[in-house]
């Protein structure tokens, strides 16, 4: 099957579907003659497993690991287990974290009149340096030092 057909049939577009084979998710493609990818229905399944896996949030090198052990039929459960529990910890920690933004954020529109006068609690918070931090990954975190206002 061509890549649309394997892309309808496996839920992940076209473009994604060549992402997976540039980042080696998924083998290269067989070619026809005149260089047209060729899908199987091992790599429509293939496909379906990633899907599902990007659908739990797992990152591509997660989901390396996750087609290793799958391919393996040898391989000891404890593995697949011990890469789901890490998971879920980190969607806690993003769960708790977008959590503190909101909070954060119901704070900040609440102390906001919302009226015709041009001073806002919100857009002063954001502007205010000391009522962010900085993440490892360089995101800014919500923090609640403007509750002191």
């Amino acid at each position: 099957m061509n890549i649309g057909e394997a892309a309808g049939a496996s839920g992940v577009s076209a473009k994604m579907i060549r992402h997976y084979e540039s980042v080696d998710l998924l083998p290269p493609a067989a070619r026809t003659d005149a260089g047209y990818r060729q899908y199987t229905e091992k790599d429509v399944h293939t496909l379906q497993f990633i899907r599902r896996s990007r659908d739990l949030g797992f990152s591509i090198d997660e989901i390396r690991g996750l087609l290793s052990l799958w391919q393996d039929r040898r391989r000891p459960s404890r593995q697949v287990k011990a890469m789901a529990q890490a998971h879920i910890a980190e969607l806690e920690q993003k769960a708790q974290e977008i959590l503190a933004m909101k909070s954060t954020l119901e704070h900040l529109v609440h102390c906001c009149r919302g009226d015709d006068r041009p001073d806002c609690p919100i857009l002063e918070n954001l502007a205010d340096h000391s009522h962010a931090s900085v993440q490892a990954v360089g995101r800014p975190r919500a923090r609640h030092a403007f509750a002191q206002r």
